[in-house]
Order: structure tokens, then C-alpha cells, then sequence
């Protein structure tokens, strides 16, 4: 696996060698002064470029990077839908191990008063283009203080998807019923969370894409009830995980709520749960559900 100053040097060289590019930006993990350092860290660049038709116009041209294992083109993709703005974006993992996430920027597109993404480093500048950069930091990515609406609205969404969750389950719809809970219901679940943890923290903890740091800062407590929610893939593993879902929620729920002295929902909390609680042991052949 080639090292990282290796990969560095491979991309700043391809850059200074390349009239088209005028400017290398790297973002991400490898310049977050807070994240983990490993193996599987990506190489997050941008090339700002005069033009990307000749790019894209020429696809070996990325083959000076090495020996890809797969390669993803988004802009070329009809599902997920381009974003057709102008950018082009090679994803490219290598057989090395090594993975470097590649963007095409018109160098026309940046605003001399654009604020840069705070995770942030700026490696080359041919032109004197791009004003100087902060030192990078993770203050982009820290969770804001919820305004009463935010909260109200996040426990509304929860207790709301319980009933889907649970008539997927009765059902015997199993996918339907697991998306809802794996996606909808997780969701405000680590919103409510990631504003626990910045109770903790005083908002200066960075909780992590979907939640991935949690574990730094959620008490150990806290942190068990949430694997419990990662349940295996059968239906009555799923009730349990829903109902140790509900508990962690309405756990952290009113401990945001107490904070910022914000009304928890507590009669949708009670209604909602028994209900859940009547579904899961609503028999099967059942014409009428109360």
C-alpha cells in the first residue's frame, strides 16, 4: 500500500505538471486534526481546473494514479441523479488499498469571498487565486443548540414512525417494516443524540458522519442501549430493538429537554408506545385492532 506522502506527492506532481489545474485543495478526515488516523482513510482532493471537458473527454487520464480496483463516475450516473453543476467527480479505489475521492472544479467557479469548507487545506495555489485558509478544523461538523421547533419536530417524527414500524411488523413485511426503522426512525434518533452530545460537550464534540464517534462521548450506558438498537434481521429481534430504541430516545429527549427548558411530548410518548405494545401482541387473525 503506497504511503500517504507517496499518494500526496503523485497528486501534487500531477497537478504542477498540468496547465489545466491551477489550485489542489484537500479536505476531509486526513486534515481533521480530531479524527482517528488508519488505513482506510480516503484522499478527499480538488482540482480546480480552467475547464473539465478535456478531462472527462479522456478517460486514461487518471490512470497515472495507479491500478484502480473500482471506479465510480456520479456525474455520469443516472441513479443517484448528477448534480449537473459543472463539477465532475472521479471515485476511484485502488488495488493498493489506497482510495482517493477526486474532484473537478472551474476554477471560474470560485468566489474570492467564498468561505472554504472548514475541514480545509490548501496545497497548491499556482495563480494566487484562493485567499489563505484557515487552520483546518471539525467546527463545520459540530452539532448547533436545537431551537424549541427543531426539538418539537424530531420527537414528533419519532413517535410518529413507531405505529409504521409496527404495522410493517404485524404485517410480516419485514423490509418495509426495517426501513422504517433502520432509516426514518434512526435518523431523529441520532439527532437527538448528536444535541446530547453537545450538551456534553459544550457543542464542541463532533458526534461523526451518521453517528460514527458516539462512542467517545455518549455515556457507556447510553452508548450499550444504542448497539441493542443494531438488531439482527428477524421480527421479534426487531421488537425488542424498537422498544430499546424507544427508551434511548425518550432518555436523551428529556435530558435535551431539561436543558434548554423545551416541552418533551411526553402524552405522544405514552399513547405511541402502548400502542406499539398492543400491535406486538395483536394476534394475527385479528379483524379489529382495539
Amino acid at each position: 500500500m503506497r504511503s500517504e506522502q507517496v499518494m500526496l506527492d503523485l497528486i501534487i506532481s500531477t497537478a504542477k505538471e498540468d496547465d489545466r489545474i491551477r489550485a489542489v485543495i484537500m479536505n476531509g478526515s486526513r486534515v481533521d486534526p480530531n479524527a482517528p488516523r488508519d488505513i482506510f482513510q480516503d484522499f478527499d482532493i480538488v482540482y480546480y481546473v480552467t475547464e473539465v471537458e478535456s478531462f472527462v473527454d479522456d478517460p486514461a487520464w487518471i490512470d497515472r494514479f495507479g491500478e484502480l480496483m473500482i471506479l465510480q463516475l456520479p456525474e455520469a450516473m443516472d441513479d443517484p441523479p448528477p448534480d449537473n453543476d459543472g463539477h465532475w467527480m472521479y471515485l476511484m479505489q485502488f488495488a493498493d488499498g489506497n482510495r482517493l475521492d477526486l474532484a473537478l472544479e472551474p476554477i471560474a467557479n470560485w468566489q474570492a469571498d467564498a468561505a472554504p469548507d472548514s475541514l480545509s487545506l490548501l496545497l497548491l495555489d499556482k495563480d494566487g487565486l484562493l485567499p489563505p485558509f484557515p487552520p483546518p478544523s471539525d467546527r463545520d461538523y459540530l452539532p448547533s443548540p436545537p431551537t424549541a421547533k427543531a426539538f418539537a419536530d424530531c420527537c414528533n417524527e419519532f413517535w410518529w414512525l413507531g405505529p409504521n414500524i409496527a404495522k410493517g411488523l404485524w404485517r410480516d413485511e419485514l423490509p418495509y417494516a426495517r426501513h422504517m426503522f433502520d432509516n426514518f426512525a434512526r435518523e431523529q434518533l441520532m439527532k437527538m443524540l448528536a444535541w446530547t452530545v453537545g450538551i456534553k460537550t459544550g457543542f464542541s464534540g463532533n458526534p461523526g458522519k451518521f453517528g460514527k464517534y458516539l462512542q467517545r462521548t455518549l455515556e457507556p450506558e447510553l452508548w450499550a442501549m444504542l448497539l441493542q438498537t443494531y438488531a439482527e434481521g428477524g421480527y421479534e429481534q426487531t421488537w425488542d430493538a424498537l422498544f430499546v430504541m424507544g427508551d434511548l430516545f425518550r432518555r436523551t429527549a428529556r435530558q435535551v429537554a431539561a436543558q434548554f427548558d423545551f416541552d418533551y411530548p411526553r402524552e405522544d410518548d405514552e399513547k405511541a408506545s402502548a400502542h406499539l405494545h398492543h400491535v406486538r401482541a395483536l394476534p394475527k387473525n385479528a379483524t379489529e385492532m382495539y
